[in-house]
């Protein structure tokens, strides 16, 4: 967000000795990314920006979406009923085996490619993020927008140490990586946090020159 918004200075709630955990309570990214712009808002009373992101894999129907974070395999696929993380190795492992049966169990990968579910094959995915720049209660902005790529089919596959999440078994064609070993620069440029960081940009510099 720094490096998108120089002339800026972002700070977090931490930054400032905050407390901020709201309840993620929505259904949608947007909801959610609301959700945390419209609390920290109440807090500070100044331009506040917030986001929500997942990765959705399309064969599973958008699994696990915004409850990425909170996944707990297919048995538990919004999240443990106490509560409790699921280590994102295990998190990792147990999306790749349940898109695999998926698979196995045969999905309509024609029907699904005549209707655009499947356009790339039935390990296509993306990761989804919805920003939300508050300026008070009349007046807020949106971006959302997405970075497409696939799942690798075994956990060896997963490759790399940067990013964070499910990056490691995150496959990006064009660049026959996955999202874990892009340099900051290139991730930035196609990432789905990136594209909507800078639909919000363009939005604040034309309030500027208004």
């Amino acid at each position: 967000m720094q490096q998108i918004f120089p002339q800026h200075t972002i700070v977090t709630p931490k930054d400032e000795g905050l407390p901020f955990d709201p309840e993620e309570t929505g259904v949608t990214f947007y909801e959610n990314s609301l959700i945390k712009a419209q609390a920290l808002w109440n807090l500070v009373h100044c331009p506040v920006i917030a986001d929500d992101s997942g990765i959705c894999v399309d064969a599973l129907n958008g699994v696990p979406g915004i409850y990425s974070s909170r996944y707990g395999g297919p048995a538990y696929p919004q999240g443990k009923p106490d509560g409790s993380k699921t280590p994102q190795d295990e998190q990792n492992c147990m999306l790749i085996d349940q898109l695999n049966k998926a698979i196995a169990d045969g999905i309509d990968i024609e029907g699904g490619k005549k209707h655009g579910k499947f356009t790339f094959g039935p390990r296509t995915a993306h990761y989804t993020c919805a920003m939300v720049l508050y300026q008070g209660p009349d007046r807020l902005y949106v971006a959302e927008d997405i970075m497409e790529g696939t799942l690798v089919e075994s956990i060896e596959d997963a490759h790399g140490t940067g990013g964070f999440g499910y990056d490691p078994i995150f496959f990006l064609p064009q660049y026959q990586k996955t999202a874990a070993e892009l340099t900051a620069d290139q991730k930035n440029a196609i990432s789905h946090r990136g594209k909507a960081s800078r639909a919000l940009k363009a939005l604040v510099d034309d309030m500027k020159n208004d």
